[in-house]
């Protein structure tokens, strides 16, 4: 009886959550029906956003938020994954159990910050340390990508921390009794073992990056423009949508929308790729 009744839970938990996920995106696809009769796939390559409040209308594009949104995340992963694996690697094949406990602690408790403490943080400590080095005003795209980077390396540290430390000590130990060094029980052994979890930490860290919203408002500098170089302020999806979201009416809201879609879409696609291609291949340890 209760392996029938846990059963029957775990069936509707899983077509709960299939539910949710086709209901999130039919909402959004209904609400951005008029910006996509109005504009059609030049919205995506429209960098106008304009509203007329005489008619409540306008000319809406998501060409510039499109690309902020991009551009911040990558900056933040091409920062973060290698930060983050070099970290994994210390706390699980190179620390003694006296650090690595209280610096995975601290890597922990650093994912629980709230995100506006980092944007405040970055704006009124971080934008002045990049706007001596590297010019600008300090708000802007770099600033924004580097915070995010930041905030997004306990997650994949974490996760990819407890994935090495799966890895089975006798295939290390088998690795070491044939001659490798560390760096090569690293390389073959460790990483091509925990590389499910490796990869799945890469993928929460990219979903939190793309839909980040409040220390990105801060640092990114909310303007409506393509940045011309790193340091130039812009702006991005969610940016975007949490400052118009309220002022905005009929044809700016289901702009909104589309642009909430395409984040959907985007996200859905990334995770998908990473889901049915990396993770489907086979674990191979190199002999």
């Amino acid at each position: 009886m209760s392996g029938k009744l846990f059963r029957n839970f775990s069936f509707l938990s899983a077509t709960l959550s299939f539910f949710i996920l086709v209901g999130i995106f039919a909402v959004l696809f209904t609400y951005a029906q008029d910006a996509m009769h109005e504009f059609g796939f030049d919205f995506l390559f429209n960098e106008t956003w304009e509203a007329d409040e005489d008619d409540e209308g306008g000319i809406f594009g998501g060409f510039i938020p499109i690309i902020g949104t991009l551009l911040s995340t990558l900056i933040a992963m091409l920062i973060a994954t290698p930060l983050a694996m070099g970290i994994s690697i210390f706390l699980t094949e190179i620390a003694s159990e006296t650090i690595a406990k209280p610096v995975s602690i601290a890597i922990e408790l650093l994912a629980a910050i709230p995100s506006i403490i980092y944007g405040m943080w970055g704006l009124f400590y971080f934008a002045p340390i990049v706007h001596d080095i590297f010019g600008g005003n300090g708000v802007g795209l770099l600033t924004a990508g580097i915070v995010l980077a930041i905030m997004i390396i306990p997650f994949m540290a974490a996760i990819t921390r407890d994935s090495m430390n799966t890895t089975p000590q006798v295939l290390k130990e088998s690795a070491y009794a044939m001659g490798a060094t560390k760096f090569e029980v690293i390389k073959d052994v460790v990483m091509p073992y925990a590389k499910g979890g490796i990869i799945g930490s890469i993928i929460l860290a990219l979903g939190r990056a793309l839909g980040e919203t409040m220390a990105v408002a801060f640092l990114i500098g909310s303007v409506m423009s393509l940045p011309g170089k790193i340091t130039d302020p812009t702006t991005s999806i969610p940016v975007l949508l949490a400052n118009n979201f309220a002022e905005a009416q009929d044809l700016e809201m289901s702009s909104m929308y589309f642009l909430a879609l395409i984040l959907f879409v985007v996200s859905f696609f990334i995770i998908s790729i990473a889901k049915f291609y990396f993770l489907g291949k086979p674990v191979k340890v190199k002999k």
